[in-house]
């Protein structure tokens, strides 16, 4: 094998695995980003992966490979930022094993991450929640396990990772009822619940039955649902709803856009933004700070506690007639 190889296999058993303790997320996006890396690097030398050197990912291919990612992959900005995240970490872990490509090294980590636009996000009103909420079929047992889950999701804000790594014993009902989920960084939290959500996840409970180990929310086969899974289901209950609600057709509705709506709820309700921080599990109260962008009520109340601005109305007044056929001439 190259110098490329063992380098990178020891990034993702020593680094990732045994010193930073990776979440398997973490890792699979990290795989994810060198596949596609060395598959664009073999097919513009034509070399195989595992002949690769570091040289051969100097700072010309990874821009190649990044404008690749872009312009024939139609990935986002993010998805870009993300995979040069990746190589970049690589790099920093290689430039500690092989100071003699530092040159080389140097220039891939001196790449910038790309500037983008930064959307205001998107949440739904109480009237898309009710419809949303009323689209899943009462009567099949799928229907009311999305019921449960879409209801959990906006009251909760919980990521789509969290809502499918939850097992039965997660849901602790009875006073002080809560669901308990692992986070990013392997975080910990617990989340209280509503009495309406109670009452749903304890009925929902009792027919799922199975063992306290159990998904909470399991397919027809008794496993997790997967990420996708989710995406599909709320998208489809999404396209349900918009019969009796227009506004949702308009609106590309994501397990992440309840995560949102779930944030706003708590903030048009007036809880600090400090609270919704620790409430969603966000690692700093400033990446909080975007539902307040989001809030045009905010800051129609904070307008209307200001003092107008002082201002003549000026009214027009048609010209004279006569004026006017004289400027005219």
């Amino acid at each position: 094998m190259s110098m490329l190889a063992p380098t990178l296999q020891a990034f993702f058993t020593e680094r990732l695995v045994s010193q930073r303790r990776a979440s398997a997320h973490t890792i699979a996006a990290y795989r994810d980003a060198f596949c596609l890396l060395l598959s664009f690097v073999e097919r513009q030398i034509g070399k195989a992966p595992a002949a690769l050197e570091i040289e051969h990912l100097d700072a010309k291919m990874v821009g190649a490979f990044l404008d690749h990612l872009e312009r024939d992959r139609h990935n986002s900005v993010r998805t870009r930022n993300a995979r040069l995240a990746a190589i970049h970490s690589l790099f920093r872990f290689a430039a500690l094993r092989h100071p003699e490509h530092a040159a080389s090294i140097e220039r891939v980590l001196a790449i910038p991450p790309k500037r983008f636009e930064r959307n205001i996000v998107s949440f739904l009103t109480n009237e898309e929640v009710e419809a949303l909420l009323a689209a899943p079929n009462p009567r099949s047992f799928l229907g009311r396990r999305d019921h449960a889950l879409l209801l959990l999701a906006i009251q909760t804000g919980l990521r789509v990772s969290e809502l499918t790594g939850l097992r039965c014993h997660d849901v602790v009902l009875g006073t002080g009822a809560h669901v308990r989920c692992s986070g990013k960084g392997r975080k910990e939290r617990a989340t209280p619940l509503t009495t309406t959500t109670v009452a749903v996840l304890e009925a929902w409970l009792e027919e799922r039955g199975g063992e306290p180990d159990d998904p909470l929310f399991p397919t027809r086969q008794g496993t997790a649902l997967s990420r996708y899974g989710v995406t599909v289901l709320v998208a489809r209950h999404a396209k349900v709803a918009a019969v009796h609600c227009p506004s949702l057709a308009i609106k590309k509705v994501s397990p992440h856009v309840l995560r949102h709506t779930a944030a706003m709820r708590l903030l048009h309700a007036g809880v600090d933004t400090s609270v919704i921080a620790l409430w969603l599990g966000h690692e700093s109260v400033e990446t909080t700070q975007i539902y307040l962008h989001a809030d045009l009520s905010l800051k129609e109340r904070a307008l209307a506690r200001t003092a107008p601005i002082g201002g003549k109305l000026n009214r027009y007044r048609p010209p004279d007639q006569l004026l006017s056929f004289l400027q005219n001439l």
